[in-house]
């Protein structure tokens, strides 16, 4: 016979909603006080010193440091959060909770730092858009034309989709907010060390591996939800399947394909990263794609709540007497 604990169902919904309507509502945390920067510059911090001559060792010495950034910020997070519980009660719990668990994810950021883009192109100020433009992808500006520089901001918004939003929610889920901030570690980590350069191929090997797993199962979750979402906001839905079917592994990442594919076929684009892929057809870019783009990214959040997030909190919730 089963049984649903519907408390931890409430709770955790209560979590997400009020999580939900705090980005929505204010955006991210200043910097000084934002979790991912203090990842950031701890990491800055402990890289040097676990750098090591001897290329196995210092392999080793990555496992050692994404476990350690890792359990500096998801153990103090798990130990405040029982304490507000037992201290302080039910609803300080919630409030804190959730709190924490927006800092994980970024759907008001994600239009903060890419409709400026999109605008400044439209305006022709392609000198604005190139100063704006490293704030949301690692890519030189410098030569990139007016579609490169439309293109590498739906692409942002397309792969941030996955580890930006519905990876954290899909951890929450699972593991609580204590998961979603461990994710958020992992997918840190990989931003700053997970790159083959020199400098960093040895280093970031762990994080880069366990960013491509952890975002594994949610990227393509997103991309079926992300067709659907094209469906209802009547985009190009049938295009997005044909795309992703046929361009998903056009990209290094065995993840971004599937939601960049995806995104591309939904507004009927092509998305071109000078000198390593192009994904989609139709070289008709404009400005107004970022913000459809921006449509398909919200709604495909939502569609995961619904429909990955909810089921697995009523599963997790089960029973057996």
């Amino acid at each position: 016979m089963f049984t649903i604990n519907v408390s931890l169902v409430l709770d955790s919904l209560l979590i997400f909603c009020l999580a939900f309507l705090i980005d929505y509502t204010f955006g991210e945390l200043p910097d000084r006080f934002h979790p991912t920067l203090w990842m950031g510059k701890i990491t800055d911090y402990l890289k040097p010193k676990f750098r090591n001559k001897n290329s196995k060792n210092e392999k080793i010495n990555g496992i050692l440091l994404c476990l350690l950034v890792a359990t500096m910020f998801v153990v103090p997070t798990s130990l405040a959060l029982f304490w507000i519980h037992e201290l302080l009660g039910w609803l300080p719990y919630i409030v804190a909770s959730a709190i924490v668990l927006q800092t994980t994810f970024a759907i008001k950021c994600m239009k903060q730092y890419t409709l400026p883009v999109a605008k400044a192109v439209e305006n022709k100020d392609y000198d604005r858009a190139k100063q704006l433009l490293p704030f949301i992808v690692r890519r030189n500006p410098d030569k990139l034309t007016e579609r490169h520089i439309i293109s590498a901001t739906v692409e942002t918004i397309a792969e941030g989709t996955t580890d930006g939003i519905t990876s954290p929610f899909f951890y929450f889920a699972l593991f609580g907010v204590s998961g979603a901030v461990a994710f958020r570690v992992i997918n840190t980590l990989d931003s700053m060390v997970g790159y083959k350069d020199p400098a960093n191929i040895n280093i970031g090997w762990f994080s880069a591996k366990m960013d491509t797993i952890t975002n594994y199962i949610p990227a393509r979750l997103t991309a079926i939800l992300m067709i659907l979402a094209a469906l209802i906001l009547r985009e190009n839905w049938r295009k997005a399947w044909k795309i992703l079917q046929r361009d998903r592994k056009n990209t290094v990442s065995p993840n971004a394909g599937w939601t960049i594919s995806t995104m591309a076929g939904a507004l009927n684009i092509r998305l071109e990263k000078p000198s390593a892929y192009i994904i989609g057809d139709n070289n008709n870019l404009s400005p107004a794609h970022v913000k459809k783009a921006l449509q398909i990214m919200v709604l495909a959040a939502i569609l995961f709540g619904i429909l990955i997030l909810f089921p697995i909190l009523i599963l997790k919730a089960v029973i057996i007497i």
